[in-house]
C-alpha cells in the first residue's frame, strides 16, 4: 500500500490508507487515545479504541517516527474534516526521546537561544517550518520572475581573492598557503556575467565580519542578486526589482498559503509604482540632518510610517545615496555627482533592497579607485574586464531573511533562519 500524505485524504474517505510522520501528539482518554501524527504537509488525527493498539501507542512519546494503516472517516472536528480509525500502528524507529520543549503547543515556549540551540527539532514547530515555507516560495518566485524576463541563473565563487566592497569586514581562511576570503558579495562577478549573458541572477550565500550582534544582522545570510544590461540608468533597475518582488510575493500567496494561514500573515501588494524619495529629502521626512551621510534605523522607521501613511504603501525607495557612502562601482548621477545613481528599498522602515548602476567604462574605474586611494592591482581581475566592452548596466540584491522576517512580522531574523550564523553562533 503506497504511503499518502496528510493533505492527501479526502479521496480516500471510506478506504483503508498507510500515512507516516512523527507522533505530534498523543492524548489518552480513558475510552478512547488520539494519536495526532505530523508529516511534511500538515496533520492527520488518528482515533485508538483498540487496547491493543492503545497499550502501543502510550509507550510512544512525541517525536517517535510511526506508520499507521487505518480507515479515513469524515469528522467535522478533526484536522482537515477527516481522521482515521481502526488503525494499527508500527514505530518505524526507536522510542524518540522528547525535545526540551512541547512541540504540540501552538506556540514554541522556550526562548530564541533554547530554540536555537535545538533548531532540529525546535525547526519542526508548525511556525517555524512556515516560515521556512515562505522563504522556500519566495525563492521560487525570485527564480520564476526572471527567469520569465530571460535572465539566466549563474553560480559564482564563494571563495575570493580580494574583498568586494574595499573594506576590512571579511573573513580570512588559508587557501593552501595563499591568504583568501569569504565573498562579501557576488557583485564583481554578476557584473562580469553581464558580458555574456546580459541579464542574470544568483541565489546563494554571503559572508559579512561585521561584529553587529541586533536583531536584523547575519554573519551569513541569502542573497538574492540580479545584474542587468543596457540600461538607461538605476530607474530601470527599479523597475525590475519592483517587478521581481511582486512576482515573489504573488509566489509566496500561491505557493505557501497554508503556511501564511498558520502564521496568520497576508502578503502586502506591491504598488505598480513604488514612492521614491531622493536622499535629501529622505533626511528631511526623517528630521536628520541636512549633513547626515546615510539613513539610520530610526531614520529608515520614520520612513516606513510616512510611505505608509502618505502612500498607503510598506514599500519605498531612497535614491541618489551620497557617493562617498556607496561602492567604488557605483554610478555618480551626472547631475549630481556628488550622489549616486544609486537606492535601498525599505519595506516596513527596514532596508531590504540595495542596488543601482555600475560604472562600465575602464577609465572610469581606474579614476574611481585612484579618487578612494586604492590601489587597481586586487581589483585587475574585476577591472580588466571593462577594457573589452561592457554595456551600461545595474543590479540588485535582496536580503532573504530580512524579506521573510518583514513578511511574517517575525521580531528576530534568527527565528525566519534556520541555522543562523552571527557574532555568537555557529553551531548546530
Amino acid at each position: 500500500m503506497q504511503r499518502i500524505l496528510s493533505d492527501q485524504l479526502a479521496p480516500y474517505t471510506g478506504r483503508t490508507v498507510r500515512i507516516a510522520g512523527w507522533i505530534h501528539r498523543r492524548r489518552l482518554l480513558k475510552s478512547v487515545a488520539f494519536l495526532i501524527v505530523r508529516d511534511a504537509v500538515g496533520l492527520a488525527q488518528v482515533v485508538v479504541t483498540d487496547p491493543a493498539v492503545r497499550a502501543e501507542v502510550e509507550a510512544l512519546p512525541e517525536e517517535t517516527v510511526v506508520e499507521v494503516v487505518a480507515t479515513v472517516v469524515t469528522n467535522a472536528a478533526a484536522p482537515g474534516g477527516l481522521e482515521l480509525t481502526d488503525p494499527t500502528v508500527r514505530p518505524l524507529g526507536p522510542p524518540a526521546v522528547p525535545p526540551p520543549f512541547d512541540l504540540y503547543r501552538p506556540e514554541l515556549a522556550a526562548t530564541l537561544p533554547t530554540q536555537l540551540d535545538h533548531a532540529p527539532v525546535a525547526l519542526r514547530h508548525p511556525t517555524r517550518s512556515a516560515a521556512l515555507r515562505i522563504s522556500a516560495a519566495a525563492v521560487a518566485g525570485f527564480r520564476a520572475a526572471l527567469d520569465a524576463r530571460r535572465f539566466v541563473e549563474i553560480h559564482t565563487p564563494k571563495v575570493v581573492a580580494s574583498s568586494t566592497e574595499s573594506g576590512a569586514n571579511v573573513f580570512a581562511l588559508d587557501w593552501f598557503g595563499r591568504p583568501a576570503y569569504l565573498a562579501q558579495s557576488p557583485q564583481f562577478y554578476k557584473q562580469l556575467m553581464v558580458g555574456v549573458f546580459e541579464r542574470v541572477y544568483e541565489v546563494g550565500p554571503v559572508f559579512r565580519a561585521e561584529p553587529h550582534d541586533t536583531v536584523r544582522h547575519l554573519a551569513q545570510y541569502t542573497s538574492l542578486d540580479v545584474e542587468l544590461g543596457f540600461v538607461t540608468d538605476h530607474r530601470d533597475v527599479m523597475t525590475v526589482l519592483r517587478d521581481t518582488l511582486a512576482g515573489m510575493l504573488d509566489a509566496v500567496g500561491d505557493r505557501a498559503a497554508g503556511a501564511l494561514d498558520t502564521l496568520g500573515v497576508t502578503p502586502p501588494p506591491v504598488p505598480a509604482q513604488i514612492p521614491a524619495v531622493h536622499f535629501t529629502e529622505a533626511l528631511r521626512i526623517a528630521n536628520a540632518p541636512a549633513d547626515e551621510p546615510d539613513l539610520a534605523p530610526a531614520h529608515e522607521r520614520t520612513l516606513g510610517e510616512w510611505a505608509r501613511r502618505e502612500h498607503g504603501s510598506e514599500f519605498l525607495f531612497v535614491t541618489g545615496y551620497p557617493m562617498a557612502k556607496r561602492p567604488f562601482y557605483t554610478h555618480p548621477d551626472p547631475a549630481r555627482p556628488g550622489y549616486s545613481n544609486g537606492f535601498d528599498l525599505l519595506f516596513r522602515g527596514l532596508e531590504l533592497v540595495t542596488g543601482g548602476q555600475r560604472l562600465h567604462r575602464h577609465a572610469d574605474y581606474l579614476a574611481a579607485l585612484a579618487d578612494r586611494g586604492e590601489p587597481v592591482e586586487p581589483y585587475a581581475g574585476y577591472v580588466d574586464a571593462f577594457r573589452h566592452g561592457m554595456p551600461p548596466h545595474g543590479g540588485f540584491a535582496i536580503g532573504l531573511e530580512r524579506l521573510v522576517a518583514r513578511l511574517t512580522h517575525a521580531p528576530n531574523i534568527r527565528q525566519v533562519t534556520p541555522f543562523p550564523r552571527d557574532l555568537h553562533r555557529l553551531t548546530p
